[in-house]
């Protein structure tokens, strides 16, 4: 808190105590509180005020603050804030409940995160990404000493993804350290047994350190105050005794055996199988890195699972650790490719539901809604460390959570307690090559339900089980393009295909991805030779869309959207009914590493379906509806520009604007 805002916190509290009038104040008010306290500059670029919205007739938002997604409904110093209010159309609504019947008629890229119900004497602020939809109450008699609580009026980074991606990434590199600690000991640390079993090692570890931060143990520092019972010589023999009792039911362990070991509960889901894994010999080293380091010098609970699970595979990858360490893909990033092909329209459903007004029928859809969610189903058939489908679960579940919020309002009956949460992570299958990335992912996602839980309890006031794991992903180690992908999921079963496909050049790819390409194409594709890698995934989506309602989104570098790549890949696949949903032009995808490897990208969605909704262009983030979409992502025709051997080029038009195929 600084001196100078606090001062002008109280100057802005003692001039507006006990002022107020509605209609005549209102704006300067909030001018006065942007300028003076805020340091707002340019307000009028900043905040707008009345914005229209239609309802059944024309109604106006008080203040709307595009920058940091904040919706400001003002009313009357005399207003109570909690209390309905009679609307111009007959029905009673409280200033709450007015703000989200203007959210349902704004575009999805303008639903706030943040809601305030204002009355000149008190700020009600409801962020709208917590389930229980209760307010924080900031009285302005308290704002010089509460000032920093609506500092979110003027935050345009994401203070929570900032703090979630440092932590992920500092124990990223806690588990770098255990790691190469643990390697030096291996007999023979390059052998392929040594090297999947530390992997596996590091995998079990981190589940450790987490769940005794979680709550998933029964107690905080129960890992770390189990392991520091031994002297370094025996920390081997106690963890592997550790490894075998999460593996093992309650039911089936020794009568006899040591409370302390006893205490620790079935995990389940396979992580802890007995494996005939090598475990080295402890050092000081280890043991200081593993109790002092990882355990009680650091808190695992605030990792983003999204972000970790990516960061610790490449942690652990040999060849990334020598290119520069830590690499994924940001959640930003992430939400370019899920908003458009899911994501916003589920959103914008959900918000039309709450608004309904007449409770039976809002209740039935809203049940309707949760198991809409929980029929979904989700591939990435390049899933890495699982990335895309970990924020996609973190997303279906907040808005479940939300849901259950609406139906419950903080009160469950007892037979819904049973089971309030319907998404899991059973509904999310991946294919990946790599088989330590299989685990990673897996785990990233174990990660993720035991924190979506987390916030289910605080909606339902329940304690519920997270021990043993009772769901589990369906991420397959295979090499995507050799697979039937309905060897993994039934298409008629699939809902959306999506993901970050390898990178490689036609003239880059090694003699086995070369064959890749010829299987997946087939000797009869026009130019196939010169497709990319990642062409393979846009074909292979393709063929399993047909006939289905299945919408894919994929990465990919923009020579799938330039030159000759156009028409030896686009061509075809629009002829044979694939059309472009969405796209972002060409952007560049930065990696988090240390040494950036910056890549220019496009990002594509395209469906066989019919597909009725706009057709959207992003350019530098910005949305454009287009008529078409053509495979060099502009709005035109889909026109295609071929080389010849005798001739210079050859344009051909294949004239399907707008189409229903």
């Amino acid at each position: 808190m600084t001196d100078l805002q606090a001062a002008e916190a109280k100057k802005f509290a003692d001039y507006w105590k006990g002022k107020g009038y509605e209609k005549g104040e209102s704006q300067k008010f909030w001018i006065d509180l942007l300028e003076h306290v805020y340091g707002v500059k340019n307000i009028s670029e900043f905040i707008s005020f009345e914005d229209q919205v239609h309802l059944d007739h024309t109604s106006f938002i008080d203040g709307y603050i595009p920058s940091t997604k904040v919706l400001i409904e003002q009313k009357g110093i005399d207003k109570d804030l909690k209390k309905a209010g009679k609307q111009s159309d007959g029905t009673y609504l409280t200033p709450f409940q007015q703000a989200k019947r203007y959210i349902v008629e704004l575009p999805v890229d303008r639903h706030p995160r943040w809601v305030i119900t204002c009355n000149f004497a008190e700020f009600w602020v409801y962020d709208m990404n917590k389930p229980n939809g209760e307010p924080e109450i900031i009285k302005l008699e308290d704002l010089p000493k509460e000032y920093y609580r609506l500092n979110f009026l003027v935050d345009t980074g994401s203070e929570h993804i900032k703090r979630e991606m440092e932590v992920s990434i500092a124990a990223g590199e806690i588990v770098g350290l255990l790691y190469d600690a643990f390697s030096k000991q291996y007999v023979d640390p390059t052998s392929k047994s040594a090297m999947h079993s530390l992997n596996v090692l590091c995998v079990r570890l981190v589940f450790c350190l987490y769940a005794e931060n979680a709550g998933i143990f029964d107690r905080y520092g129960m890992f770390h105050d189990y392991m520091a019972g031994f002297k370094t010589s025996k920390m081997r023999s106690g963890l592997i005794e550790l490894f075998k009792i999460l593996d093992t039911p309650e039911a089936e362990r020794d009568k006899y055996l040591d409370p302390e070991l006893a205490a620790f509960p079935y995990v389940n889901g396979g992580l802890f199988s007995d494996e005939n894994i090598e475990i080295p010999n402890f050092t000081d080293e280890i043991r200081d890195l593993l109790l002092e380091q990882a355990s009680s010098g650091f808190n695992w609970r605030e990792i983003s699972p999204t972000i970790f699970g990516a960061v610790f595979e490449s942690t652990l990858n040999p060849e990334t650790r020598r290119s520069g360490g830590m690499h994924y893909t940001s959640i930003e990033n992430i939400h370019k490719v899920i908003d458009p092909l899911f994501l916003d329209d589920l959103k914008q459903e959900f918000a039309e539901i709450r608004a309904i007004s007449v409770e039976k029928k809002r209740v039935a859809a809203l049940k309707a809604f949760q198991a809409k969610l929980a029929h979904l189903k989700f591939l990435d058939p390049a899933a890495g460390s699982g990335n895309f489908l970990t924020e996609t679960y973190l997303c279906l579940r907040r808005l479940e959570n939300d849901v259950i919020s609406e139906l419950t309002h903080g009160q469950m009956s007892m037979g819904d307690v049973i089971d309030p949460i319907k998404v899991t992570i059973s509904q999310f299958y991946g294919i990946e090559i790599n088989d330590f990335a299989v685990t990673v992912a897996k785990t990233a996602l174990w990660i993720a339900e035991s924190q979506m839980m987390k916030e289910t309890e605080e909606i339902v006031l329940q304690t519920l089980d997270f021990l043993p794991l009772k769901t589990n992903a369906y991420i397959v180690e295979a090499n995507a393009l050799r697979l039937d992908w309905e060897d993994i999921v039934p298409k008629n079963e699939l809902s959306y295909i999506m993901g970050n496909p390898p990178f490689v050049g036609a003239r880059m790819m090694s003699k086995e991805q070369k064959s890749d390409l010829f299987q997946v194409f087939g000797e009869s594709w026009k130019n196939a030779g010169d497709l990319d890698y990642v062409c393979c995934w846009y074909k292979k989506a393709s063929d399993l869309m047909k006939g289905t309602s299945i919408r894919t989104a994929l990465v990919s570098t923009n020579s799938v959207s330039q030159g000759e790549s156009v028409a030896n890949l686009w061509r075809p696949l629009m002829e044979s009914g694939v059309h472009i949903d969405f796209a972002y032009r060409t952007f560049r995808w930065d990696s988090e590493a240390k040494i950036k490897a910056h890549v220019h990208c496009v990002i594509i969605g395209f469906s066989v379906a019919p597909n009725i909704k706009d057709r959207i262009i992003f350019t530098e983030g910005r949305p454009q509806i287009a008529s078409n979409i053509n495979g060099y992502l502009v709005d035109a025709d889909n026109v295609f520009v071929e080389s010849r051997k005798k001739a210079n080029m050859q344009c051909s038009s294949n004239r399907n604007r707008k189409s229903t195929s």
